[in-house]
C-alpha cells in the first residue's frame, strides 16, 4: 500500500515515524514550504521536513496544494492512502486522487474542538479530559466520518505544549490502527453528530493578552493554553511580559484592583484578579530570554502596588 504522508510541525513527526516503523511505504511526504525564523531571519525547514531527510523520503514542499503541478505529481505517485497529520486544508482536487481516501488525525475528540487550535482551546476553556480523532477527510473542515479515538486526561496544571507532546505519541498509535483498519478494508466508520460541535479557530498574538478583570481560575487556564506557543502576555511600563507559567494563590486581599501587584518578594510575584491572585513562575521580558520568577526579579525592578495590564 503505497502511502504520501501530509504534516509539518513536531506534533506529526511520531505518526509518519511509526508508519515507517510497521514497514509501510510512504511515497512522498508533503509539507510546508521552508521559512525565514529568527531575528536574523534564517530559512528554517519544518519540523517534518528534517525528519523525512532523515529518513531519506521524498519530499514534496508546494506553496499551494491547489497548484496543478503539484496534483500532477500527486496523481503519477498514485497513493492508495493520503494520510494528514497537522497540515492544510485539502481541495477536492487532492481528496479524489487515493482509492482508500484521506484520513486525518486529529487532537480533539471530535466533533468537539473543530478548527486549528484545539488543544489551546481545550485546555483555555477548563476541559478535563480530551483525546485523538481518526477519520475521513470531507470538504468541510474536521467534519468526516469518525474512525477512531483515544480519550486522555488534562492534567490540572498541564500546559498546551505538554498536552500536545502526549497527544501526539497517543495519537500515533491510534493513526497506525486506523491504517490497518483501512488497508484491511476493515473501518467501520460513523458520522459526527454536528449539534455537539464546538469550535478551535486560529490563535493570533491580538487574543494572547490577559485580561485581569477575569476570574483566577480562567487565567489560569489562560496561561497554561497558550504555553509555550503563541504564550499569554501582559505588559507593564510599557513592556511585554510573556507568562509561559504560572499557578493559582492562595492570597487574597479585598480593595485590590485587577492586575495589581499583590506580593513581590524576592522568589514570588503575585498578581490580583477579579477574584483572588495569580502567582507568575515562569516568564519573559521582551528582547530577554525566558526565565523563572526568581531570576526575573533579580534583574527587573517591579514593586507591589504596581499594575499589570
Amino acid at each position: 500500500m503505497r502511502i504520501v504522508f501530509m504534516g509539518t510541525p513536531e506534533f506529526a513527526i511520531p505518526s509518519l515515524k511509526i508508519l515507517l516503523k510497521n514497514k509501510y511505504e510512504v511515497s512522498a511526504v508533503v509539507t510546508a514550504p521552508d521559512k525565514p525564523r529568527g531575528r536574523g531571519q534564517r530559512m528554517t525547514a519544518p519540523p517534518v521536513k528534517e525528519f523525512a531527510a532523515r529518513s531519506k523520503l521524498v519530499i514534496l514542499q508546494p506553496l499551494s496544494v491547489k497548484d496543478p503541478s503539484f496534483i500532477a505529481q500527486l496523481r503519477s505517485i498514485a497513493p492508495d492512502l493520503i494520510v494528514v497529520v497537522a497540515f492544510r486544508i485539502l481541495p477536492p482536487e487532492v481528496l479524489s486522487i487515493p482509492k482508500l481516501g484521506c484520513i486525518n488525525l486529529h487532537a480533539s475528540l471530535l466533533p468537539k474542538y473543530r478548527g486549528a487550535a484545539p488543544i489551546h482551546w481545550a485546555i483555555i476553556n477548563g476541559e478535563k479530559e480530551t483525546g485523538v480523532t481518526t477519520f475521513f477527510l470531507e470538504e468541510k473542515v474536521d467534519t468526516g466520518n469518525v474512525i477512531l479515538q483515544a480519550r486522555t486526561y488534562i492534567g490540572e496544571d498541564e500546559n498546551a505544549g505538554e498536552l500536545r507532546d502526549r497527544l501526539a505519541e497517543i495519537g500515533a498509535e491510534i493513526l497506525l490502527q486506523t491504517v490497518r483498519l483501512v488497508e484491511l478494508g476493515k473501518a467501520s466508520p460513523w458520522p459526527q453528530n454536528d449539534s455537539l460541535a464546538t469550535p478551535a479557530p486560529k490563535i493570533n498574538r491580538e487574543m494572547c493578552r490577559i485580561n485581569w478583570m477575569r476570574p483566577t481560575t480562567d487565567i489560569h487556564n489562560f496561561v497554561r493554553g497558550l504555553s509555550p506557543d503563541p504564550c499569554a502576555y501582559t505588559s507593564h511600563n510599557g513592556k511585554i511580559l510573556n507568562i509561559y507559567r504560572a499557578k493559582i494563590s492562595e492570597l487574597y486581599e479585598t480593595g485590590v484592583a485587577p492586575g495589581q501587584v499583590v506580593r513581590r518578594t524576592k522568589s514570588e510575584l503575585a498578581v490580583a484578579t477579579r477574584d483572588g491572585a495569580i502567582s507568575i513562575e515562569e516568564i519573559q521580558l521582551e528582547g530577554k530570554k525566558r526565565m523563572g520568577i526568581e531570576e526575573f526579579l533579580r534583574g527587573y525592578r517591579i514593586d507591589k502596588g504596581d499594575r499589570l495590564g
